[in-house]
């Protein structure tokens, strides 16, 4: 399960990623707290405004920020990007503290806490690559996630009581102190041990080569869709648990408590996608319709207790469709595409937000929280049968020959995974009629040279 600590760079890298996101979401915390109770009197679709325009920038810049994550020094990209973060966070505080903050303020803030993170997170998500085997890549991403969710299990909680007990601007001035901690663990590292990065011919392509590349591949195709499905109407989190925790007439310190639970469910989730040796779509199909089932029963509960006790199962499926998803595209992508690949799926991931945090606030301020919930579940369970559909439509999934009623899963259908140096023709996993078959010993557990193979 922690194979990845063997590596220095690592064990530095995670101990600054689980401080620094600590920070990060005492902050997100206190910055939803902040647009719902201060700026606004309780409005649901000003809090989807903000999210949206955290969240747009990622969608809207990806072709500039793939060919930066896979251009450039990642190091270097991250010491500018948590640097400007840094100082960001000191910007609300400010503001806060003197009383000048106004709601089209936090929304500028927002926007530049967008752009910054539109760079951030695909250098940050291939920077993995860079310190890990590709062996060891698909439990690093894994522990990340581990990292992320450890810390949204104690910042959301301990944000919640600092707000109550001295206000939300300090709670700013504590994240910025928390960059401290990544800058700190890059500058640490061993840049001799970082694994070379391989690159494609020079120029190539740019975002069109990445797209070009998910386009030919049926597997990543469904993938994103997936995640974008339940990215844009599923993951509001913010605006699902302020809102509750209002419906329950809880404060701040209540809607921490229910974004630490959520918490406790994730890491379950990130720790066990960390012991499998390799991400598979069938994890993903799975976990995007627990994530629908449990969404839709979260909505039913009554009570404030009943209603966080489902949420550990929110949070095990969720962190689990996306842990195997981010996995997934790392581990079966040509290295020299990574950076941009990597850049469309944050793009998927964090550009869905503007589509789906407006609507959710709307749903949530006009039909009730519960009602913005169901939505959710719903996208939930439409990605679950997306999956399946693909998996019936690519054989892999078929009537077992031994029994009328029995399905199976064949899980030794090879992906073809192309070089960047292909750019006009991609494989399709799907389209290979004679599946491989090979023993448990005999398949590959990673990537090698040359070309290149992956189980879905």
């Amino acid at each position: 399960m922690f194979r990845s600590f063997a590596n220095f760079n690592y064990r530095t890298w995670f101990l600054g990623a689980v401080i620094s996101n600590i920070g990060g979401w005492m902050q997100s915390t206190a910055q939803d707290w902040v647009v719902l109770t201060e700026l606004t009197d309780n409005d649901a679709s000003a809090m989807g405004i903000t999210m949206a325009l955290q969240f747009g920038p990622p969608l809207l810049l990806v072709g500039l920020t793939g060919y930066v994550a896979d251009r450039f020094d990642r190091r270097k990209v991250l010491l500018v990007t948590q640097s400007v973060l840094m100082l960001l966070a000191l910007g609300v505080a400010v503001t806060l503290l003197t009383g000048v903050l106004t709601l089209p303020m936090m929304f500028g803030f927002a926007l530049c806490f967008g752009i910054t993170n539109a760079f951030d997170a695909p250098a940050r998500q291939a920077f993995v690559s860079d310190m890990v085997s590709m062996e060891d890549a698909s439990n690093a991403v894994a522990l990340n996630s581990a990292s992320f969710n450890m810390a949204r299990m104690i910042g959301p909680a301990v944000g919640g009581v600092l707000i109550v007990a001295i206000g939300s601007g300090w709670v700013f001035v504590a994240n910025a102190v928390t960059f401290l901690a990544m800058l700190v663990a890059l500058m640490l590292m061993r840049r001799n041990e970082l694994i070379p990065r391989a690159k494609g011919r020079r120029g190539g392509g740019g975002l069109a080569a990445g797209f070009r590349y998910v386009m030919g591949r049926s597997d990543l195709k469904v993938v994103f869709v997936m995640v974008f499905l339940i990215g844009a109407f599923g993951m509001n989190f913010p605006i699902f648990a302020s809102t509750m925790a209002l419906e329950f007439h809880r404060g701040a310190d209540g809607y921490g408590l229910l974004s630490s639970v959520l918490a406790i469910g994730s890491l379950a989730g990130a720790l066990l996608a960390a012991r499998r040796d390799r991400a598979r779509v069938r994890v993903l199909v799975l976990a995007a319709g627990g994530f629908g089932v449990a969404s839709v029963v979260s909505a039913l509960m009554p009570a404030y207790a009943l209603y966080a006790v489902v949420l550990v199962f929110v949070g095990f499926s969720t962190v689990t469709m996306l842990t195997t998803a981010n996995g997934y595209v790392q581990t079966t992508t040509d290295p020299a595409l990574r950076g941009r690949v990597l850049a469309l799926y944050m793009a998927v991931v964090m550009g869905s937000t503007p589509i789906g945090a407006p609507i959710a606030g709307w749903v949530a301020d006009t039909f009730g929280p519960r009602a913005a919930i169901d939505v959710g579940g719903v996208a939930g369970l439409l990605a679950c049968a997306i999956g399946v559909s693909w998996m019936m439509w690519s054989g892999r999934l078929h009537r077992d020959e031994d029994s009328r009623f029995l399905l199976t899963l064949d899980e030794t259908r090879p992906v073809s995974v192309v070089r960047a140096m292909e750019p006009t023709s991609y494989s399709d996993p799907a389209a290979s009629t004679t599946p491989l078959r090979l023993p448990d010993a005999e398949r590959p557990r990673a990537p090698q040279p040359g070309p290149e193979t992956s189980e879905a």
